[in-house]
């Protein structure tokens, strides 16, 4: 028996009946050789974090565009908090750690620069349309490794198309990643936004704060707690009822108070143009993108408006205002 074989072993011992057992994965879509150290989901964890994508998110946008505050979350650190609450949930509910993981470290991989309104303005441009959760997706099963993709387990990909709210994932695993992300971004955006003096702690209800805390310590301890009491031994992951109201009151509190305020909305035009701006330009100069999305256009057959957007919305903030800058602002003439 190899370190892989007694992995499978040991969940299979001590891991939830409703767990999803590695060895009874439905697989990938290109055949491989089992690893003899790492489970199938450990190795989809090992790929994402290894990805280009996954680097990225170090300077994509969470809620205040381009931050030179050295404290406020990005994407990648928005990740790093799911994934800490997921697996606190999946270990307490005796769930695969490592599905879990995997998902969550993917979620988001496919988020434009600026955020959201980056995502709204491609999909507005893009006959096709453009949602992050499929960009995701299509990140790891097409555009990584020039692509050919990274060839994940089909539990990992139906998790992290299914983070989403509307989303209902196949595995409780991709349900508590699904339930991690709102509990992440509710409370570290209450974090960033008291640091950037939009709002104080005082702020919040109390028909909110009485029952989830008065700090984000509180805040996540209860959560967490909620989610763990309201599934344990159950076949479905779900919250307390009192407590999942509370949530969801503040998440609707917080879309009125931070994520609409004028502060973290106040260049949300500027990049919008921007976004549409440097979408128009590569559609009409599709020479001028990088060879490994001109060899998607021509040799992989992919349609113009995707791969437009597939290198659009791998841009991080700063590379899409230098892009925007070399493209369209005028530079300085200097004579030698």
């Amino acid at each position: 028996m190899n370190i892989r074989e007694d992995i499978e072993l040991r969940e299979e011992l001590t891991l939830s009946k409703y767990a999803a057992l590695s060895k009874n994965s439905l697989g990938r879509d290109r055949y491989e050789e089992a690893c003899d150290i790492r489970t199938v989901y450990q190795r989809d964890r090992d790929r994402i974090l290894h990805s280009k994508a996954f680097r990225r998110l170090k300077h994509k946008t969470q809620v205040f565009l381009a931050p030179e505050g050295d404290h406020y979350r990005t994407r990648l650190t928005h990740t790093l908090e799911v994934a800490q609450i997921a697996r606190t949930i999946a270990k307490s509910l005796r769930l695969n750690e490592d599905l879990t993981e995997a998902i969550a470290l993917g979620h988001d991989l496919g988020h434009t620069p600026f955020g959201h309104s980056g995502e709204d303005v491609l999909n507005d441009v893009c006959s096709f349309g453009f949602a992050h959760y499929e960009q995701s997706v299509r990140i790891v099963e097409f555009i990584e490794k020039s692509g050919r993709g990274l060839n994940l387990t089909k539990e990992v990909r139906d998790g992290i198309l299914n983070h989403r709210t509307s989303g209902n994932p196949s595995t409780l695993e991709g349900h508590v990643v699904r339930l991690s992300d709102k509990i992440a971004y509710i409370n570290h955006d209450i974090d960033d936004s008291i640091r950037a003096r939009i709002m104080e702690e005082d702020d919040i209800p109390k028909e909110y704060s009485d029952i989830l805390g008065h700090s984000v310590r509180e805040r996540l301890n209860n959560l967490v707690h909620g989610v763990i009491e309201g599934s344990i031994d159950k076949p479905e992951i779900s919250m307390n009822r009192e407590i999942y109201k509370a949530m969801m009151g503040l998440r609707t509190w917080m879309f009125k108070k931070v994520y609409y305020n004028e502060v973290p909305k106040s260049q949300e035009g500027k990049a919008k143009t921007m976004i549409k701006s440097l979408f128009d330009y590569y559609m009409c100069h599709t020479d001028k993108l990088p060879d490994e999305y001109i060899f998607f256009i021509k040799e992989l057959n992919q349609d113009r408006e995707l791969v437009v957007c597939d290198y659009i919305a791998g841009m991080t903030d700063l590379y899409a205002i230098e892009k925007f800058k070399d493209i369209f602002v005028p530079k300085s003439w200097d004579v030698y």
